[in-house]
């Protein structure tokens, strides 16, 4: 089109015709993905500890049956995460309403049901039914798996930019 110019790097923030600056657009890369990733880590180690925490005290001094604890600390945890996520790692989205909250927590179940999957597999399937084994394969590989999905999908599905889904490649 006639008097138009393309984005590029340089025109970033560049004023628009009504003398504003243009929105700052994200540059998807390894620099962005890295920082995604470190964010998305600490903001999970964060959250982690919240709900092994309150799990501990739900399950000890509160004597709560262990699903309803697990079930509080998991809301608990789940809430540590996304406003970590969405104040920290991913504040350029402006995540706004009810829904990325929902994605969120839907996509948190999805990791837990990986992790329960693998449990499964390993313990039921497999045979390999010592603690070692439970461990190994539903926090160690299960938590590994569950941690790209979550990655992903928080990424992808929650905090999305410009209204477009996400990346998975940066």
């Amino acid at each position: 089109m006639v008097g138009t110019r393309a984005w590029t790097p340089e025109r970033e923030g560049a004023p628009t015709r009504e003398g504003e600056n243009a929105p700052t657009r994200q540059r998807a890369g390894p620099g962005t993905t890295r920082r995604e990733l470190v964010g998305f880590a600490t903001v999970g180690l964060l959250a982690y500890a919240v709900d092994l925490t309150l799990f501990t005290l739900l399950r000890g001094p509160a004597a709560l049956g262990p699903l309803t604890a697990k079930a509080l600390s998991f809301v608990a945890g789940c809430t540590v995460a996304y406003a970590g996520n969405a104040l920290g790692t991913y504040r350029h989205t402006h995540p706004t309403g009810v829904r990325p909250y929902a994605v969120f927590v839907a996509v948190n179940i999805a990791g837990a049901a990986v992790q329960l999957l693998c449990l499964t597999v390993s313990h039921y399937c497999l045979g390999f039914t010592s603690q070692r084994a439970d461990t190994v394969s539903g926090a160690g590989i299960g938590m590994a798996l569950a941690t790209v999905l979550r990655f992903w999908g928080t990424r992808t599905l929650v905090f999305r930019t410009e209204g477009k889904v996400g990346s998975w490649t940066g």
